[in-house]
């Protein structure tokens, strides 16, 4: 029965292409955005021992370094408008700040409703503001985890 290393040589790219598979899988079964980018780095090193060969330490190594270079670039190069304020992926209501949107109806008590994309979310009027129904309005903020703080657009 042959060792390891030696089944690896002998199969190397298939071995980072099922890691790169089980990696995507994960990120499918979890949506956190970022195993997309170890998923596309073990991708990358498979093609890589087809052109250079299977050495595991240099695939290993590869795979890393790829993997931190991928996951800074995206982080830095990622439209804020994909990453939101707080720099998560995920975050979908942070990704709405300075974002307009419409009033569903007038404001009552500065609470009310906007439409964003499609999607009605409860929102607050900042202070010494007055809202009519279809107004534009700019989100500024988001209280206790989902209420939008917005202000008149302008």
């Amino acid at each position: 029965m042959p060792d390891f290393v030696d089944l690896y040589l002998s199969h190397a790219f298939w071995f980072w292409l099922g890691l790169a598979a089980a990696i995507l899988a994960a990120e499918v079964a979890t949506s956190t955005g970022w195993l997309l980018w170890p998923a596309g780095s073990a991708l990358a090193v498979a093609f890589l021992t087809l052109i250079v060969g299977a050495d595991p330490a240099t695939t290993i190594a590869a795979f890393a370094v790829l993997t931190l270079v991928s996951t800074l670039l995206a982080r830095r190069y990622l439209p804020k408008s994909v990453l939101g304020a707080s720099g998560d992926i995920n975050d979908n209501v942070a990704r709405l700040i300075g974002q307009e949107a419409r009033a569903v109806a007038a404001f009552t008590d500065g609470a009310g409703r906007v439409l964003i994309d499609g999607k009605e979310w409860a929102a607050e009027l900042d202070e010494g503001y007055v809202l009519a129904a279809g107004e534009r309005v700019q989100v500024t903020g988001v209280r206790d985890g989902s209420r939008l703080q917005v202000r008149p657009a302008g």
